[in-house]
Parts: C-alpha cells; structure tokens; sequence
C-alpha cells in the first residue's frame, strides 16, 4: 500500500467539504472562499445579453445561470436576499405577467415577492450578478458601471 501524507489526506478532505458546500449552498462558497462570480440571466433576453458581452463575463470566470432552464432555488434566493435586504429589490415589475395577474393593484408583502420569484423565473429583476459579497441587481447604467469595475477582478 501506497504512504500518503497527512497534508494530502487534509488536502482531500478540505476539497470534499467544499464541493458539498457549494452543492448544499446552490454554488456559493461562504467564508474565505466567498470569491464566487455568478450571474442570474435570461439567455433570450437581450439586455442581458448585451451586460453578459460589456462585462466579458464568460473570460472573467462567471458562472452563469439562465433561470429560465435552471430554475433558481431557496437557498439561492435566500443568498441575494441577504446581500440585497429586500426581496422587493430583486422583483421585477416589468415583468410581462405582473399587470395581468393584478398585481399593480395590490399591496404586496416581502413573503409575497419571495413566492412569486421563487413560482416565475420572470419575477426575478435581472440580470442579477454576486461577485463575492456584492451583488447587482438590474441593467441600469449605474447598476452596470459598478458590475464593470468588478467583473475583471
């Protein structure tokens, strides 16, 4: 039988725990390996599209998750709700089933935006971007500027 150090057995075992912590967390490493980059997108849509080429976002080593096929988790959405503060920053009122379904007319509660982003990926405002601890939420031209001086880091 083959002698492996200590440090390998340490090295493998760190490894294993954060690959199931990335799993268990829906692609987040917490902590001191929180360098994570990852864009929620609409590959359809073409101001996401636009944002993805601006920010080189595929060079700079995004992740990218189109919500439209990779519907996005509890645990990813509870992640942007903690760097956001609000589950109203990250709903989108343009979306095309927001006036349809009355919901202009209505006083809505953060649980309310919490289930309906979580039941139609069109509620959710993007494209949303988390470098690191940041997040950026939208496609307006500050909202960008700020992903681009990011992005490349």
């Amino acid at each position: 039988m083959k002698n492996i150090s200590l440090d390998k057995i340490a090295f493998c075992r760190k490894m294993n725990k954060d690959i199931l912590e990335v799993a268990s967390t829906g692609g987040y490493l917490r902590g001191k390996y929180n360098d994570m980059k990852k864009i929620y997108h609409l590959s359809t849509c073409s101001t996401c599209k636009r944002i993805l080429e601006e920010i080189k976002a595929k060079e700079n080593g995004f992740v990218l998750q189109d919500i439209k096929t990779e519907k996005i988790t509890p645990a990813q959405l509870e992640e942007m709700h903690k760097l956001a503060g609000s589950y109203e920053a990250l709903f989108s009122r343009r979306s095309m089933k927001y006036r349809p379904m009355g919901l202009h007319e209505k006083q809505l509660t953060e649980k309310d935006y919490h289930d309906l982003i979580l039941e139609e990926y069109s509620f959710l405002k993007r494209p949303v971007a988390i470098v690191g601890k940041q997040i950026f939420v939208g496609s307006d031209k500050k909202t960008v500027e700020g992903l681009q001086a990011v992005a490349g880091k």
